[in-house]
């Protein structure tokens, strides 16, 4: 408390407009790049430096400390190459204006709304061979990907979504992107995966909804035209072959944090390397 109290009585207004300014960097910094893929990354970067500033300076480890003083440089420097995507999208929304709002976690009538209307528009495309690209946002942001489609945030429903994937408007070559109970962006560029580039019964469809499950805990749903199947994939597996009451039952299971760790013990997960089952399998 006496050292506290010698820091507070040699504060001048310098030394207090100082710190502001750097916390409102760091706050700053932060804010533009929650909602991507950078916030996973950051956390980790931020962990990897708390560990080796206590083991080098807590703990008498002479050759860890040397190490640690002579490879932070470099990892300084490679922050903003891992980083670049982010920082660029982010100093890009910036210059035109466009603000960073928070994502809103919705309740469980919402949660229960949003799953009733991908199940029944899944019925409703799968009955009439339409393909479609549903991803539902959680905790990983999915901004770059909102960025390069076109913006709705249009209250979601049944409707709209068939709508969208009607073969006779613009959106439809695309994925939809809900996030907390809307849809925020149609005819969204997803990454496409690399795991099942052997598997001829894949289009790009259902790679492009593994490959952003790899990236992010997103959950995706993809409806075949060709087969008229309805696929849910996750963490880069596939879940081939839903009728809608299954669809309900395993996006609702999804959706439960809590039931995450037993779903592979029960739901018929398809390997990153394997094949899903021919039509009609279990």
């Amino acid at each position: 408390m006496a050292d506290l109290s010698w820091y507070l009585q040699r504060l001048g207004w310098i030394d207090v407009l100082d710190i502001l300014l750097v916390a409102s960097v760091v706050f700053f910094v932060l804010y533009l790049l929650r909602g991507t893929r950078a916030v996973p990354l950051l956390r980790g970067v931020v962990i990897l430096l708390i560990v080796i500033f206590l083991l080098s300076s807590v703990l008498p480890l002479r050759a860890f400390g040397w190490l640690a003083e002579n490879t932070l440089p470099a990892l300084l420097v490679a922050i903003p190459v891992v980083f670049q995507p982010e920082l660029r999208r982010a100093l890009e929304r910036l210059g035109r204006g466009g603000a960073v709002f928070g994502r809103t976690t919705g309740n469980r009538a919402v949660l229960e709304q949003t799953l009733a209307a991908i199940v029944e528009a899944s019925r409703i495309l799968t009955n009439r061979r339409l393909g479609a690209l549903i991803v539902l946002e959680r905790e990983t942001g999915l901004q770059e990907f909102v960025d390069n489609g076109v913006f709705l945030d249009a209250a979601l429903s049944s409707e709209l979504l068939v709508t969208i994937f009607d073969p006779h408007t613009t959106l439809h070559d695309g994925a939809v992107i809900i996030r907390g109970g809307r849809a925020i962006a149609a005819g969204c560029v997803l990454p496409l995966s690399t795991a099942f580039l052997a598997d001829r019964q894949l289009g790009l469809r259902h790679r492009a909804a593994i490959g952003v499950t790899e990236e992010s805990d997103a959950i995706a749903i993809v409806v075949s035209e060709e087969r008229s199947t309805v696929s849910v994939t996750q963490n880069g597996r596939i879940i081939p072959n839903l009728d809608p009451t299954r669809l309900e039952g395993v996006l609702g299971a999804l959706y439960q944090p809590a039931l995450e760790r037993t779903l592979p013990r029960w739901l018929p997960w398809q390997p990153r390397t394997g094949k899903p089952p021919r039509e009609g399998a279990q």
